[in-house]
């Protein structure tokens, strides 16, 4: 793996060096935190901060021909969102690792779509 240096949304100024072969994206910094103590180097872990995209606020926020709903990521949302699509479009494999409950799923969920990320590069822990 080649090296590259990018940005933390939360933390600007501090970078990582090293690509790593595996990122694991979690709901909570705290998470996040404590998570990447047991894992080794080739590990990475990120948190979303949370669910990433909303139903639009202005408008019906459903498409009134398809009944699909119409999301939106918040403005607070959009640098955390940019941080993880590059950091999943440099890793080998994306772990989504947001709780097991209904809110975690949708989650997890959203972080596959905003981030486009490629179902055979993708796994889903609890």
């Amino acid at each position: 793996m080649g090296k590259m240096t990018y940005l933390c949304a939360q933390h600007p100024k501090k970078t990582f060096g090293k690509m790593n072969k595996n990122l694991v994206i979690v709901e909570s910094p705290a998470k996040a935190k404590t998570i990447e103590k047991f894992l080794g180097e080739e590990y990475k872990v990120q948190s979303s901060y949370g669910h990433i995209r909303d139903l639009k606020k202005k408008n019906f926020s459903i498409d009134t021909n398809t009944f699909a709903p119409q999301y939106e990521i918040p403005a607070d949302k959009q640098k955390i969102v940019q941080t993880l699509k590059k950091m999943s479009a440099e890793s080998e494999t994306v772990w989504l690792a947001s709780d097991e409950d209904r809110e975690g799923e949708a989650i997890s969920w959203h972080l596959q779509q905003v981030l486009e990320l490629d179902p055979t590069r993708t796994k889903r822990i609890v």
